[in-house]
């Protein structure tokens, strides 16, 4: 059962939000934030000023500071974004959204774990449409538009690196690249085995 539908049904008035693209959720320790619509991006700046992805949240996901130790801790917007503000004594309505909140949290760690930077942005991509995708005559378009700058701070490379692969996905015709930063991940797709 989705969160939404959980609070819906309560008799408490909850204060709904609408942020634009690239701004930032305010962070509190006393309530947590449930996306309606849109994609956030959780993410801490190393000591270094290496930006690390922590999370790339959609439709039904909750986000908050009290979720995360790393300090410090943002959470931007990557599309215009509805969310509703829960407050910390109506965190039990949504025990199901957080466990499934670290189940996604699992998958994109493993995303990121690959020794394979093609494999990972390959992973990621697949992920991200499975998530945010909508279904076309071609495979699954992706409309969140990342930059390849985002897109290597996510998988931990550069962003070059990140456009060469790009290209050459494109030219095995794994993707088709649309304008504004929106690609088609195509349903056929290229099947890497390793022999251990």
């Amino acid at each position: 059962m989705a969160a939404f539908s959980l609070l819906s049904t309560g008799s408490v008035d909850y204060k709904r939000s609408q942020f634009a693209r690239r701004s930032v959720l305010p962070p509190s320790r006393d309530y947590l934030w449930q996306i309606d619509s849109g994609a956030v991006r959780t993410l801490t700046l190393l000591e270094d000023g290496t930006t690390v992805t922590l999370g790339i949240w959609g439709a039904g996901d909750v986000v908050g500071r009290v979720l995360s130790k790393a300090e410090p801790y943002q959470m931007e917007c990557l599309t215009t974004v509805e969310v509703t503000r829960i407050p910390i004594d109506q965190w039990y309505l949504v025990n199901e959204v957080l466990i499934q909140h670290i189940q996604q949290y699992h998958e994109f760690l493993e995303i990121l774990h690959y020794r394979s930077i093609d494999i990972s942005l390959l992973r990621l991509l697949n992920w991200l449409a499975k998530k945010f995708g909508q279904e076309v005559k071609q495979g699954q378009l992706i409309d969140l538009h990342l930059t390849h700058q985002e897109i290597s701070e996510i998988i931990g490379t550069t962003r070059v690196t990140v456009t060469r692969l790009l290209n050459e996905f494109e030219k095995q015709g794994i993707i088709e690249r649309l304008s504004r930063k929106r690609m088609i991940l195509q349903e056929k797709q290229p099947f890497w085995h390793y022999e251990i």
